[in-house]
């Protein structure tokens, strides 16, 4: 048998527990073809980079698989005909990961961050404050240095 990685989008207007539902049929799917699904992993909802079928944002799932080639096909071909389905991807690979997906990976490296992801450039409170100054009026033009009524 060989091994796979499956990632799809279901739309954005599905609810997460209907693509738990849709993640578990694909694996009872695959199993039921002869093969195992060693590793399922939700993504989340995340923006697409262009629109999709009207589009913004869609639910992404992985999927590791280790079946036949005609369990794949069966699973694409059911992908194909689900209408929450956006996009599919299947990739043949050597091996699979055993560990968290690079995606899992950077999203707990953000959350680990002081700030989330904006770095180490700080937020407003590392922020000086501003001078005080009169912003309109006389006193503002008094304020103004060599500046004298």
């Amino acid at each position: 048998m060989a091994l796979y990685e499956n990632v799809f989008i279901a739309r954005q207007d599905v609810p997460t527990t209907q693509v738990e539902a849709l993640t578990k049929q694909f694996t009872d799917l695959v199993t039921a073809q002869g093969g195992t699904v060693s590793k399922s992993e939700y993504w989340g909802l995340r923006s697409l980079t262009f629109r999709i079928q009207k589009n913004r944002k869609g639910h992404y799932t992985l999927l590791n698989i280790d079946a036949p080639s005609a369990a794949v096909k069966e699973l694409e071909r059911t992908m194909s005909i689900n209408e929450d389905i956006i996009r599919y991807l299947t990739v043949r690979v050597d091996s699979l990961e055993e560990g968290p997906s690079a995606v899992m990976q950077r999203s707990s490296e953000k959350a680990d961050r002081p700030g989330g992801d904006r770095g180490d450039r700080g937020g407003w409170s590392d922020r000086p404050p501003r001078r005080e100054r009169p912003r309109f009026g006389e006193d503002a033009i008094a304020a103004i240095p060599g500046e004298e009524e």
